[in-house]
């Protein structure tokens, strides 16, 4: 784990992590060590859920095992669009693969609700998307660059089935990680005033 203790000795705070992180779309295909994605689950583990029902697991996909996830693509695309064949079918199969390919890692995120008859179902989801949040900024501590994708196919009952969901599972995102391949990003954000309100009965 050296090289994951090397950039913790520059950690940042959790405000600078927080203000700083952003969505980057594109990454280099340089290899990411196996042991940063771990640290990246660990820190998606530690976020909060009722109960302790922990709903989350994790698909970890690199090198060849990113074809998991373009197959995926591909068969939503199929399930969407029946009437194509030939060339053409060809054409737009090799298109969709290629989505998995754009970063030389990709997490696929799966929220597997607890049979805890306490835990309500939008619970569970509010914990795992949380727990990417965790992951997400872990990965930009380590010096990483990451985007959550989503999008119609995430949801589609072809890419469902064709990671093997039990009927209560969801995935609620693919997160791309690499190391960025792009200029550093300035955003901005709402001021706070503009979002809160005080109910203070001291006013």
């Amino acid at each position: 784990m050296k090289q994951v203790d090397d950039v913790l000795e520059r950690q940042l705070t959790v405000g600078e992590a927080i203000r700083t992180r952003r969505s980057i779309g594109r990454v280099k295909q340089e290899e990411v060590p196996r042991e940063y994605i771990e640290n990246m689950i660990e820190a998606a583990t530690w976020a909060p859920c009722h109960f302790n029902t922990q709903p989350w697991r994790f698909i970890a996909m690199t090198g060849d095992g990113r074809k998991l996830l373009g197959d995926g693509y591909g068969k939503v695309m199929m399930a969407e669009n029946p009437q194509l064949l030939g060339e053409e079918l060809a054409e737009r199969l090799q298109k969709e693969e290629q989505k998995a390919m754009r970063a030389p890692v990709v997490i696929a995120a799966i929220c597997s609700p607890s049979d805890d008859p306490r835990a309500l179902i939008e619970e569970e989801l509010a914990a795992t998307h949380a727990a990417v949040q965790n992951m997400l900024l872990q990965a930009h501590e380590l010096g990483l660059a990451t985007i959550w994708r989503s999008g119609d196919a995430t949801y589609h009952e072809a890419m469902r089935s064709h990671f093997q969901l039990t009927d209560r599972e969801s995935i609620v995102g693919f997160i791309y990680v690499g190391y960025s391949d792009l200029p550093e990003k300035v955003s901005t954000r709402k001021p706070v005033e503009a979002v809160m309100s005080w109910a203070d009965e001291s006013k």
